[in-house]
């Protein structure tokens, strides 16, 4: 089992760094790229995008492949994108394959969840702890040392060394890949002397393995679903936006840059600790929505205080709100906890993830439009409230002690 832990949270520390080396890059790329304003942008939100559309469309795939086979795909698509877009000649292809290890990213996130589901049924809180705390290291770890790896080298180097850790990633799931094969030939080859199975082998394996078969399930119309979707969603959305524009609040309200990227800092590095309490809290808990009332509280006075008075205790508002995503780990352990099979597990996360990526597209977009439409922060921010409500909606619906596979239940 030693394989499969140290895969899910190798996995984990891989899924953010191909998004958050670039930025600090932007600058020094551009020299040997052209990224105009527009084309920052789009490179902005082609990682939720990937996420959002390679998420929902896992879900399929998995009908047809192994979950291990899956995420060995996954992995090596990641890869292959950030080796090949350093290579790239020209900005459009630094684009496609961008969106080509994202994609790969966009199915990990997928993934770890029925994987913790199907081989640590009796740990969910603490794997999903522990490969949530290894995402939020492995979002945090390449922003810090890019700039300096690319001083020591080349932007190529800085963006192209985080593969390595997915090529360490790649190898507990190769030797899970491999083990099972030699599992299932060791089972389905006949003993010497033995006959091949014949009709009553055959009734054996055609016979369901949990009773009735699984219903089929039309996650559109399920309210489960759609509760992930919405609290996923908008979690990520309003912590989107805050890692776009937190910085532009504070510096107009009068810090400098330097004050105001501590600030970021501060609200980036207070989801480490949430990360690895939040799920052993929840995990506990029949009913988790009083966690969720506590973090849109957190939230809602953040917000307040950055409105009304940016300048003034600046680092408890970005405390506050810098709890708020806490949020985040735990929607991704209702996923398991809200189903009762790893296929249940495996299509609520690629809705709630794909349709919550997608959401949170237009988070970061909306927020700086309403500010240029406006020339105030007051409608940004009340933007961002009106998605708490909804975030808090979702949340009712997902937090009830109510499976997946109730809403499809006949």
């Amino acid at each position: 089992m030693w394989f499969f832990a140290a895969g899910i949270i190798l996995t984990a520390l891989t899924l953010r760094g191909a998004v958050t080396v670039v930025p600090p890059l932007v600058s020094t790329i551009n020299h040997d790229l052209p990224l105009d304003t527009a084309t920052i942008g789009i490179l902005g939100m082609l990682p939720t995008a990937a996420f959002g559309l390679f998420g929902f469309l896992t879900p399929y795939v998995i009908r047809w492949a192994s979950l291990e086979r899956l995420i060995v795909i996954s992995i090596l698509a990641g890869i292959l994108g950030q080796v090949a877009r350093v290579l790239a000649p020209s900005t459009a292809l630094f684009l496609i394959f961008s969106v080509v290890a994202f994609g790969g990213l966009g199915a990990g996130n997928v993934l770890l969840p029925p994987l913790v589901k199907k081989h640590f049924p009796s740990k969910i809180g603490l794997m999903t702890a522990l490969y949530v705390t290894s995402l939020s290291l492995g979002t945090a770890l390449p922003a810090q040392l890019a700039v300096p790896l690319a001083d020591a080298a080349d932007w190529q180097f800085s963006l192209s060394s985080w593969s390595v850790v997915s090529v360490v990633a790649l190898v507990p799931w190769l030797l899970a890949v491999v083990s099972q094969r030699s599992h299932h030939n060791a089972r389905t080859t006949p003993a010497p002397g033995t006959a091949p199975a014949g009709a009553e082998g055959l009734r054996v394996h055609s016979r369901p393995s949990h009773g009735a078969p699984a219903p089929k399930m039309n996650l559109w119309r399920s309210p489960t679903a759609w509760g992930l979707a919405l609290m996923f969603g908008c979690t990520s959305l309003n912590t989107y936006a805050l890692f776009a524009w937190l910085p532009e609040v504070l510096t107009e309200a009068g810090l400098d840059r330097g004050h105001a990227g501590s600030m970021l800092a501060l609200f980036a590095a207070l989801g480490l600790p949430l990360s690895l309490g939040i799920p052993l809290v929840a995990a506990k808990m029949r009913n988790p929505f009083p966690v969720v009332v506590a973090m849109l509280a957190c939230f809602v006075a953040g917000y307040l205080g950055l409105l009304l008075a940016p300048a003034n205790g600046t680092w408890l508002w970005v405390s506050l709100a810098g709890l708020g995503p806490g949020t985040f780990p735990l929607s991704l352990l209702l996923i398991n906890h809200r189903t009762r099979t790893q296929q249940g597990a495996g299509a609520l996360s690629g809705f709630g993830q794909g349709m919550g990526y997608a959401l949170a597209c237009v988070g970061p977009l909306f927020f700086g439009l309403l500010r240029q439409w406006t020339g105030s922060w007051t409608a940004p921010f009340l933007f961002l409230f009106a998605t708490l409500l909804l975030l808090g909606a979702g949340a009712y619906v997902i937090c009830r002690p109510r499976m997946l596979e109730d809403d499809f239940a006949r």
